[in-house]
């Protein structure tokens, strides 16, 4: 029986003391006087009676009640009931709060009281103070409380004739029952009767609607999070303006959480004057008044459930981990039947006519039973893994926690693991784990029906069916009997509380009161005491243990026949059958990966120990060690699958003899392990020990029976014998009945037996914690676990003794190695923590516990005396043969750094190298060594499992590539050491993981990692390997100074312009536009000392026109790769721009090419020449530059050659460019500020861009671009899918409805394609101007409409930087992915996002190609203009321009748009030490992925193969050429890097530039080209762009261990490969079949496609024949041009199969089939096209081996020869190459004109086709021509290719040649 009411407290408003605005509380009266024994009066009842603060109103509020709980000390729970009304306020209380009434009546707002409108009004100025009644109790029964309460307030406002204090001694010592389910009726005496019902099971929470309410306010979700959130720790905080709602949230949440109890701070309604109690730093559950909520604006930790809102709010920084599925998922359907039935009917075509809703009351139960089940099903079998330490005198248990996790299969869970973790379990465990004690539904559920449970699963009928069964049990607990409706209290009248109320609230009689609860006391005394009789029986323990999900078993599901390996092999080992033991162990240790398999060793090896000891001979120890290793190296510190725990017993039993009286054990080679250093593993074998004695010491019948060797864990196999608990259980029943003197017997034995075991384990412990080697303490050290402990008993004052011991320990022994006494210090303090711990949980005596303190460091000395025996002993045993090592083969100029450190390459995320899903043998792990070169790291080496073969592995890349480093610690594969190791992951797609031999010292090891490091990162570009190669100075000396690092700058400009205008100049000779007087003499060059005239800015300083010591343009040739004359070689075939502003010129030319920037004084990073509108000066350049980011204003690259629209590039715009860019028409006024005058410049340039295209007259002024309907703007147009998000902001809308046009069209076809081509109308813009749409946000769009505003979302370099992390892991995992199979590598590539970033660059180019093709010229200002905007513009350029679809326009592309124009390659690729935070940001690498995708859609547009991507992508982060260096040309110039001379070069035999080297290389084999290269008339490619249609390059998963990375040619020409011989018989040759492994091999290597078989098959041919080489590249034309004819007898396409009629019939029938395309003119090869991008590379290499230049013939013959008309021509050689006199032969059979060397020569130097030829028109003399010929001797024939410019002796001579050629084409 307990009190009802424990106290009863009358609060009044009072003064504050500190005078403030608020008043306080104070107690006025309280009942009883003295405080009870048993239970304290609470403190701080006045705060909690108001909990939005004291304070005055003006009007009268109805009463309100709520309970507040207050926890003590004890953590008991006080329910305060608190009923408050309103009272007129004595004067005093109302002289204190005058002062500021208006505020306070705010305040009064704030505080959210209700308030009515009194019908009785009150005088104008009154004030009420509220006055409060409470009630104190330890029971929760609200009803009773709100109805006494207010029966008490009734009394007094309607002056009922009833005396007061006799109500109150009533109520304080009325007493009710606890629980058993009885009712008991009381009264007050005033006429009234309550019912009290107690609930059936004190143990069961009561919920009334609490629950149901939480589900109605928040849903299920938001429950389930905060149910999440109050179990794993987390601090959850309800907000409501009502307080009893508050109550009852937080009441229901608890009651969710049962069977667990919450023991964090608990506060249902926290006072406002505690409110900084959120900020502490524990757990809790509170709620709070929605008033406060700006209070917890800043709680960064707190998540926050709004109750009124129906909202649950998480920080960012706050991760509430899920349920684990299924179980998850399962709730939330159980849930939601029960909270909406007619969900599942909803979509019945003939639904019920009625559903039956349950009660509020009854779907409270269902709710809660729900997540019974829950906890049922999460803690199934738990009972299993409890260890029972003590049984008497009172039960001590503690929880598995590693078995059980290990058993459910739920160790990565989150979620449980925090739970299992959490004190609430702490609580669960010592309070359920009990085995003799009454039981609860909890325990029944948990035991019998979980098979019911799982059975269930896919049922929801019949999970209902069980809820609902659930249901009713909880709700019998709290309603046992039918409700009588017995009650009857007296309630106040309505609106009682408006009236006038007679008086205050009485001051009552403490005396009478006090009397009558003093009677009740003395009554009580002589009642005898009511004995809560309990019902004590054996918990069930319930089925054993199920995973929670049978297919979580992981990726190594052991076969029976797997098992079978491990026990023939352990058995040979047994038997002495060494070889065949040797056989079997690669197969086994992979076996070992699986849980079953290294049970199954335990067990095997468990047979072959007797008497605890096998003594083995050397061999068959070290294959015991090797496999007891390989199991443990898979082992957590968790040890969740008990494989340790299996192993502990037998690393003590096993051992070898050294030398008489010298024995090893085990032990001593399988420390390395991170579980021997983990605390808790040593407690859990500990108490599993211990509970196995104490079983056996209460089993009387198996005495003795239980030998050590079985103690691990076999006791539960034994399925006959009782488990522990029921042993347990059984003398806790008898425990009561025996007598004093056994009982303290079996206390005795108990505590002897954990403490033999407690000296058992310090003993075990230093055997595994001391290492053989005591030098060793560096590893043990930093083992997980004893480094912690470490650290934390470094004070000299420690809590226990241990520390205290050990340090006396220290200093007695007097060691003279220090190292070696700290070990041992280390391991002492290490055991004495456990001690201490285990001891004083499990009883042990302080006399015991002092004993152990004392042994410890004796039992640690005597251990490791025995080891230094050991350790010299295993010195002297012979040491095992490592294999020599294998040297790299270096590029010329490569050097070694660091010779061979000794190291295992161990295998990574792919699988591949380890020989999994791709078959294959096990390459990795290999044992070799790693280099470091100035160029590369290197690893070299052969696999470890000797099954494999005599394979080397080579796994290298760049240093520069180097993107992280980390130190890893792993074991080797061989011994299973514990290693230092070394990870290096590379922008290259390369991955080493390496563990350092332990011959390798640390010192090596981290001179390897500073040298890597110095490497990576010199601290100038001029340390780089590009440049330190064959540079003449010795590297240790310092760079040259600045001033002679080669011609001054200024010089350089006035050089740059010369050259460009030599270049351009004679294009436009014969237009006299203007004539200088160095132009009139066109043949010689111009003087030297008379300067060009160039129009320059008049901004620039004059004196830079002045002429120097200027370098003579003539003897000075610069190099011939100059970048610039790139460019402007690139312009004049674009037909863009000349070198003068002069008035004549601008007529006829719309661009000009402007010097202005020649000094780089404009803009850094543009290049010497730009592209700008004819009209614009150069001095207003200046002033335009100035609203760009960077000052790279717009400037002209590329024009459509058709539509002659243009490209343009900039920087994005500056704040203040953007605010005056598109102001209104009114004009300027005079005082404008320079950034207005700068934007309206800008206006003007934009202006002058628009009036230079030829379309642009349109008379209206209204061009818009029509083709998309509004309909689809948003989602599916064109700019809709480009913006990133759906709905278009600001400017969007304006946009799309312009862009919409009047023309419906269909929308854009599937896959991302664009739609139909002539989806853009003539009505448009003429200028787009494609802009951040951050940056173009409330820009004017221009009133003309002459441009456009088109804003995108484009993502950010730091965003690239991020997404290619994450592709370097997907692609390159450092460990093998949880779950194998391609999904774990398919949702890592999507994370990372890398193909979604392609498909946006994708899908803006082709929208710019498709403006642009309708004849909209295009500015592309994004970012800083040198990162996306290059990568969009060189796009667009490349889709649109089938030049730049060639080797030499790609090279042009790239020199041009990322070279000159300033791509930041050094700052990117982080080539110094400066840039090593900025990190490696891959946006060349980006753009080259673009052109592959492009590629792989058009395989017959490139000239150049897919191989040739890769190597570009390689090389531009490997540092070995100069031509990625830098980050702009002028600091190109500033190095020297752009002009270096002639001689210079010749010799040095290094190549600087990859385009020498490429070039080079392309001469020897066609490695670079595509065979299927037949580009179609039409010349723009849209590809596709949704991610669905992107491919994942196979530059990024590819790898070759046989020679390491293709792309450094010299290198990678492995061994050649055996003649093939001739059978005796003289029959064919035999050819000699070889294995080619995936990974291993290059497959496009030892597998050529046809062609590349066919070319070496001719090279033997022509080797035989002794006949001279020709050059591949003229061959091959030569056949498709053949091919061509062939398939043209009658001068249209026929198709042909076979090749040219003029091969020799041997060399046909080879069958090189090559088949007519749709069009006449093309050539297709029927490959494969993804066949041939990788075959070309494995042709090339084939043929590289056999000196590739031999590799073609002459296919000439005789009866081929027909010419119709012949002479000698001077033709233009193609790229960078002069003229040359050929003899031309014109046929007309053929249909072609044919070239030879000389007019003797038989062999044909080229063929232009004559099919292609489209016009035939004079010429004009460009640099280098012959200098005495007449201008009009000049003539070029145009093909669709290119143009050939010729050149006759005289002009009658070209005249006919033209001629003939003319009449050859209409014959035609």
């Amino acid at each position: 029986m307990a009190r009802l009411a424990d106290y009863f407290v009358l609060v009044a408003f009072g003064p504050h003391p500190r005078g403030s605005v608020e008043g306080q509380g104070q107690i006025l009266q309280r009942f009883p006087e003295k405080d009870w024994e048993d239970n304290p009066f609470p403190q701080g009842i006045e705060l909690f009676c108001q909990p939005s603060g004291w304070q005055l109103c003006p009007e009268r509020n109805p009463p309100t009640f709520f309970v507040a709980v207050l926890t003590d000390i004890n953590s008991e729970r006080h329910y305060c009931a608190c009923l408050t009304f309103w009272e007129p306020a004595e004067p005093t209380q109302e002289a204190v709060c005058t002062a500021n009434a208006v505020e306070r009546e705010e305040e009064a707002d704030e505080g959210g009281q209700v308030r009515l409108s009194p019908t009785a009004p009150a005088p104008p100025g009154q004030l009420f103070a509220p006055k409060t009644l409470v009630l104190v109790s330890r029971l929760d029964h609200t009803e009773v409380f709100r109805n006494s309460l207010g029966l008490i307030y009734a009394i007094h406002v309607e002056g009922l004739n009833v005396c007061l204090e006799n109500v109150i001694g009533n109520l304080l010592t009325c007493t009710v029952p606890l629980a058993g389910g009885s009712q008991r009726t009381i009264s007050l005496g005033a006429g009234d009767r309550q019912v009290i019902q107690t609930p059936l099971a004190d143990s069961l929470p009561v919920s009334r609607c609490s629950v149901a309410l939480l589900f109605r306010q928040l849903g299920i979700t938001n429950v389930l999070s905060l149910f999440c959130a109050a179990l794993t720790e987390h601090k959850v905080l309800f907000l409501s303006r009502s307080y009893q709602r508050l109550a009852d949230a937080c009441r229901g949440l608890l009651a969710l959480l049962f069977p667990l109890r919450y023991s964090f701070t608990y506060v249902p309604i926290l006072p406002a004057q505690l409110l900084e109690v959120l900020s502490t730093p524990t757990p809790f559950i509170i709620g709070v008044n929605a008033a406060f909520q700006a209070e917890t604006q800043e709680l960064l930790d707190v998540i926050i459930a709004d109750l009124d809102g129906g909202t649950v709010t998480v920080p960012e920084c706050v991760h509430i981990p899920p349920l684990p599925e299924p179980l998850q998922s399962q709730t939330h359907s159980a849930l939601s039947m029960v909270l909406d039935p007619e969900l599942e009917l909803a979509d019945l075509a003939f639904p019920p006519a009625t559903t039956s809703t349950s009660s509020l009351k009854m779907q409270d139960k269902e709710l809660r039973a729900v997540f019974l089940r829950l906890f049922a099903q999460l803690l199934q079998g738990y009972r299993w893994c409890l260890h029972i330490v003590r049984i008497h005198p009172e039960p001590v248990i503690r929880f598995h926690k590693a078995a059980f996790l290990g058993q459910r299969g739920l160790v990565e869970d989150d979620f449980l693991m925090k739970v299992l973790e959490g004190m609430a379990f702490a609580g669960f465990v010592s309070e359920r784990g009990v085995p003799y004690r009454p039981t609860d539904l909890f325990d029944e559920l948990v035991a019998h029906e979980v098979a019911r449970m799982r059975a269930d699963e896919n049922h929801p009928q019949r999970v209902l069916r069980h809820v609902q069964e659930l249901a009713e049990q909880l709700y019998k607990n709290e309603n046992p009997y039918p409700a009588v409706a017995m009650h009857k209290v007296q309630r106040p009248g309505e609106a009682s509380h408006l009236r006038r109320a007679p008086r205050p609230f009485p001051r009552l009689d403490e005396g009478t009161v006090q009397w009558i609860v003093d009677q009740a006391a003395a009554k009580m005394q002589g009642a005898p005491p009511a004995v809560k009789t309990e019902r004590k029986t054996t918990v069930p323990s319930g089925p054993p243990m199920t995973a929670i999900l049978e297919r979580c078993s992981g990726p190594h599901v052991n076969s029976a026949r797997r098992l079978e390996v491990v026990r023939n092999c352990i058995s040979y080992v047994f038997e002495g059958k060494m070889l065949e033991a040797k056989k079997l162990l690669p197969a086994v240790l992979r076996a070992l990966k699986g849980r079953a398999a290294r049970r199954c060793l335990a067990q095997e090896l468990h047979l072959h120990v007797q008497q605890n000891r096998a003594v083995l001979d050397h061999q068959q120890f070290d294959f015991v060690v090797r496999m007891m290793n390989c199991c443990l190296q898979d082992c957590t510190s968790l040890d969740e699958h008990g494989i340790a725990a299996a192993l502990l017993p037998l690393v003590t039993a096993f051992c070898r003899k050294l030398s008489p009286g010298v024995t090893q054990f085990a032990y001593s080679c399988v420390q390395e392990h991170v579980v021997w250093s983990t605390p808790q593993f040593w407690e859990a074998m500990f108490y599993g020990d211990v509970q196995t004695h104490i079983r056996a010491l209460y089993l009387e019948s198996s005495e003795g029976s239980v030998s050590p060797s079985q103690e691990v864990g076999e006791v539960q196999s034994q399925e006959d014998e009782r488990s522990a608990l029921d042993v347990a259980s059984e003398q806790r029943r008898l425990w009561p009945t025996l007598s004093r003197e056994k009982q303290q017997e079996l206390v005795q034995k108990e505590e002897s037996t954990v403490f033999s075991q407690a000296i058992h384990y310090a003993n075990r412990m230093s055997y595994l914690l001391l290492p053989l080697d005591s030098s060793k303490s560096r590893l043990l050290r930093e083992r997980a676990g004893l480094g912690d402990l470490e650290s934390a008993s470094n004070s000299l004052v420690t809590n226990s003794m241990a520390g205290s011991m050990a340090e006396s320990y220290d200093t007695e022994s007097g060691f003279e190695d220090a190292e070696t006494c700290d070990v041992a210090g280390t391991v002492v303090r290490f055991i004495n923590r456990f001690v201490d711990k285990v001891c004083t949980e499990s009883g042990v005596t302080s006399d015991h516990l002092k004993g152990l303190h004392v042994m410890v460091p004796d039992i640690v000395q005597m251990h490791i005396e025995t080891l230094e025996a050991v350790h010299r002993e295993s010195k002297r045993l012979p040491p095992i043969q490592k294999p020599k090592l294998l040297r790299p083969r270096l590029l010329p100029g490569e050097e070694c750094v660091l010779d061979g450190l000794r190291v295992y390459l161990l295998p990574d995320g792919r699988e591949e190298g380890a020989g999994g899903s791709g078959g294959g043998p096990a390459l990795l792990p290999a044992e070799g060594a790693v280099f470091l070169t100035t160029y590369r790291v290197i690893f070299t080496g052969m696999p470890t499992d000797p099954l494999v073969g005599e394979q080397v592995v080579v796994r290298s890349f760049p240093v520069a590539a180097l993107t992280k480093e980390k130190r890893i610690s792993v074991q080797t594969p061989v011994d299973q050491l514990l290693q230092d190791g070394l990870q290096l992951r590379s922008c290259t797609f390369q991955l080493l993981k390496m563990a350092f031999d332990e011959e390798v010292g640390s010192d090596s090891a981290e001179l390897f990692r500073k040298q890597l490091h110095k490497l990576r990162y010199p601290p100038d570009i001029r340390g780089t390997f590009a440049f330190a190669l064959g540079s003449t100075h010795a590297p240790g000396r310092p760079p040259r100074p600045a001033k002679d690092k080669g011609p001054s700058l200024r010089t350089l400009s006035r050089n740059l312009v010369k050259n460009a205008k030599k270049t351009i100049g004679r294009q436009y000779v014969t237009r006299k536009k203007y004539n200088p007087p160095s132009w009139e003499h066109r043949g010689q060059p111009p003087p030297e000392d008379q300067e060009d005239e160039i129009s320059v800015s008049e901004e620039l300083d004059p004196s830079t026109l002045t002429p120097s010591s200027a370098l003579k343009p003539s003897d000075r040739m610069t190099m011939s790769s100059l970048v610039e004359r790139a460019c402007c070689r690139d312009y004049q075939r674009l037909g863009l721009g000349t070198l003068s502003s002069s008035l004549s010129r601008a007529k006829s030319e719309p661009f000009r090419i402007s010097p202005v920037n020649r000094m780089y004084a404009i803009c850094r990073s543009y290049p010497g020449l730009l592209i700008v509108p004819q009209s614009i000066q150069d001095n207003a350049l200046q002033r335009v530059s100035r609203c760009y980011r960077q000052n790279r204003f717009p400037v002209v690259c590329w024009r459509s050659g058709r539509s002659k629209a243009v490209l343009l590039r900039s920087g994005g715009l500056h704040g203040k460019g953007v605010a005056g860019l598109f102001k209104a028409q009114s004009a300027p006024s005079p005082g404008q500020s320079q950034a207005d005058s700068g934007s309206l410049e800008q206006e003007k340039y934009l202006q002058a861009v628009v009036s230079s295209m030829p379309r642009y007259a349109d008379s209206s002024g209204r061009n818009t671009l029509s083709g998309f309907s509004s309909a689809h703007m948003s989602s599916h147009g064109k700019w809709g899918s480009v913006r990133a998000s759906g709905h278009s902001g600001g400017l969007g809308a304006d946009v799309g409805s312009r862009l919409a046009g009047r023309d419906v069209l269909s929308p854009p076809q599937a896959n991302g394609a664009p739609p139909d081509p002539g989806f853009l109308r003539p009505h448009r813009a003429a200028l787009y101007i494609i802009g951040d749409k951050a940056q173009l946000k409330g820009v004017r769009p221009d009133p003309l409409q002459q441009w456009e505003l088109v804003p995108i979302e484009v993502f950010e370099v730091r965003q690239v930087k991020a997404s290619f992390k994450k592709l370097l892991k997907a692609c390159v995992p450092g460990c093998p992915a949880a779950e194998p199979g391609p999904v774990s590598f398919l949702r890592s590539l999507e994370d990372s996002e890398w193909l979604t970033q392609i498909h946006k660059l994708l899908q803006i180019s082709v929208l710019v190609v498709e403006l642009l093709d309708s004849g909209s010229s295009v500015l592309v200002s994004l970012e800083d203009g040198w990162d996306i905007t290059t990568q969009v513009v060189s796009l667009v350029q490349l889709l649109s321009d089938p030049f730049y679809r060639t080797l030499e326009g790609f090279r042009l592309l790239v020199e041009k748009e990322w070279l000159s124009f300033g791509h930041r390659f050094s700052h990117r690729g982080a080539h110094t030490l400066a840039g090593q935070s900025s990190g490696f940001t891959p946006v060349f690498l980006q753009f080259l992925d673009c052109v592959h995708q492009v590629h792989l859609q058009f395989p017959m547009e490139f000239e150049f193969s897919q191989f040739y991507l890769k190597f570009l992508g390689y090389h531009h982060a490997s540092r070995r050429f100069r031509t990625f260096l830098l980050d702009s040309d002028y600091e190109r110039i500033e190095l020297g890097l752009l002009y270096e001379e002639k001689g210079e070069r010749r010799a040095q035999p290094a190549c600087r530039s990859v385009w020498e080297y490429v070039d080079r290389l392309s001469k020897r084999t066609p490695v670079f080209y595509n065979y299927t290269y037949a580009p179609e008339d039409t010349e723009v490619l849209r590809p596709y762009s949704n991610v669905s249609n992107l491919k994942v390059w196979d530059f990024y998963t590819e790898e070759t261990l046989a020679e390491g990375p293709p792309y450094d040619w010299e290198l990678a020409q492995g061994p050649p490969e055996p003649p093939e011989e001739e059978r005796p018989d003289g029959g064919a040759p035999q050819s000699r079949r070889r294995v080619v492994w995936p990974c291993c091999d290059s497959r496009p290597r030892v597998q050529p496609d046809a062609i590349s078989r066919l070319l070496e098959e001719l090279q033997r041919l022509e080797t035989e024949l002794g006949r001279p080489p020709e050059r591949w590249k003229d061959t091959w034309d030569r056949v498709k041009a053949a091919q061509r004819l062939e398939g043209r007898p009658d001068g249209r396409g026929a198709p042909s199969s076979l090749l040219v009629s003029s091969v020799p019939h041997h060399r046909r029938s080879l069958g090189v089939y090559l088949q007519e395309g749709p069009v006449g003119s093309t050539l297709s090869l029927s490959l494969d096209s993804d066949q041939s991008s990788g075959s070309t590379t494995s042709s090339s290499r084939q043929a590289a081996r056999r000196s590739t230049s031999t590799l073609y013939s002459q296919f000439q013959t005789a009866e081929s020869e027909n010419r119709s008309y012949e002479g000698t021509l001077y033709k233009k050689g193609a790229f960078m190459k002069p003229w040359k006199a050929r003899w031309f032969v014109l046929d007309k059979t053929k249909h072609q004109l044919r070239y030879y060397d000389h007019r003797v020569d038989t062999e044909c130097k080229g063929v232009i086709d004559l099919a292609e030829v489209e016009a035939v028109a004079p010429g004009t003399p460009t640099m280098g021509a012959p200098k005495t010929v007449d201008e009009k001797a000049f003539f070029d024939v145009k093909t669709t290719r290119r143009v050939y410019n010729f050149c006759a002796q005289d002009v009658p001579s070209a005249q006919q040649w033209v001629d003939r050629i003319q009449s050859c084409l209409s014959d035609a």
